[in-house]
């Protein structure tokens, strides 16, 4: 179908409404990137592939802070995720990311520009001094791409990658950043804010005991401590409720509605790759009451994924990290500190995260080589930030560890 005729379409459906009286509705989604031509680009080889019925009815989207990319359906949760399954299956054959469904909402829908200058727009587009940030984006997508051509990312899983450069001030990596996830273990530095902001109110005390619960919390993912903070704050909903009212701007994906069983078999609680980017800003900023305590906890000696056993990843990196794993997700956020043999700095945040569509049919196995898939990537980030910053670091480490982590 010719572009042309798309937006007449795509303006004649732009005002339809969901029926009332039928329940949520759902729309799918297919890309959130920071950069809009990036995502018109991506329409094209949706629309391509999946055919002028449903390129009738996609739209780029304007979010927060992004642009996506949704079909916009309007169905029911049923019927839509059975959509997105068919239609994943054909995106993924092709490398692209698996469809998700999402609620609908009132989109902020922006046209789609005619085809020759939206090539114009993406090709002859101004490139700042050095790598262009989305350099970055471009070879997780093809990593990613080629780990699904081969088989070691399934067409039933999704991914979801962040990484921010502290130096640079500048978002490198934003793929599928906003859409939820669930969160596993990753959600114990949220439980972490929650009780610090009611000590700083009065309600709670940080003494030797807490800290003992804090430590086993997150350096050795301890579920029945977490829920003891949960607790301790009223149950997950009023941990919620504090971290809504407190901290809404910052966790806006954040879905925190059940303990955390002694089996870590937690599927409930949601939150997107976002979230856990800007709580590691305002942590390393020092903006968030007791900062300084749980970056201490999650920079305690533990298995993680962005660091052990990545190649060429130096011994001197840091790592301030919370892991997550269950049977159908597996991800790692945290800090990374790069260092210049001198000693100079180089922070960055990296989150990674693979949620599978139904669980593992042999959870050990599907957890080491889903890590493998994050250390890979990992690695990447870590020689495009020692390149754009020109870090050198002959202490390469080879591989520190295998996965233990299960939390």
């Amino acid at each position: 179908m010719r572009l042309s005729t798309l937006l007449c379409l795509a303006a004649t459906l732009a005002g339809a409404t969901p029926a009332l009286g039928a329940g949520p509705a759902f729309d799918v989604s297919y890309l959130w990137h920071p950069e809009r031509a990036n995502v018109v680009a991506y329409e094209r080889k949706v629309a391509q592939l999946l055919g002028p019925a449903v390129a009738a009815r996609l739209r780029v989207v304007k979010g927060s802070d992004n642009y996506g990319l949704i079909y916009m359906r309007h169905g029911a949760r049923d019927s839509t995720f059975a959509l997105s399954r068919r239609h994943t299956l054909l995106l993924v054959k092709h490398g692209l990311e698996p469809a998700v469904i999402i609620p609908s909402q009132a989109w902020q829908v922006l046209p789609l520009p005619e085809a020759a200058p939206a090539r114009e727009a993406v090709v002859a587009a101004p490139k700042p001094a050095g790598p262009p940030p989305t350099r970055l984006e471009r070879r997780i997508e093809s990593y990613i791409a080629g780990l699904r051509r081969r088989g070691r990312v399934r067409g039933d899983e999704r991914t979801s990658w962040s990484v921010y450069d502290f130096t640079s001030g500048k978002k490198l990596v934003s793929i599928n950043e906003d859409e939820a996830f669930e969160t596993a273990s990753m959600i114990k530095p949220f439980i972490a804010l929650a009780y610090f902001d009611a000590v700083a109110k009065g309600t709670r005390r940080y003494g030797p005991a807490e800290r003992r619960r804090m430590e086993l919390m997150i350096r050795d993912s301890d579920n029945a401590s977490a829920d003891w903070f949960l607790r301790r704050l009223g149950g997950p909903r009023a941990v919620q409720r504090r971290l809504t009212a407190a901290y809404g701007p910052m966790l806006r994906g954040l879905r925190l509605v059940e303990y955390i069983p002694l089996s870590g078999r937690t599927y409930r609680n949601k939150a997107t790759a976002h979230d856990y980017s800007r709580f590691l800003y305002a942590l390393w900023r020092g903006e968030l009451p007791g900062s300084a305590e749980i970056k201490r906890v999650m920079g305690l000696p533990k298995p993680d994924r962005l660091t052990e056993g990545v190649e060429d990843m130096p011994d001197s990196v840091e790592v301030y990290d919370k892991t997550g794993t269950t049977a159908r997700l597996c991800g790692d956020m945290g800090i990374l500190v790069a260092k210049t043999p001198e000693g100079k700095a180089y922070p960055y945040i990296m989150v990674g995260v693979i949620q599978k569509g139904d669980h593992a049919r042999h959870y050990f196995t599907w957890m080491r080589r889903r890590g493998d898939v994050i250390r890979g990537v990992s690695g990447l980030v870590y020689r495009y930030i020692a390149a754009r910053h020109e870090i050198e670091d002959s202490t390469a480490s080879t591989g520190r560890s295998s996965d233990r982590s299960g939390g």
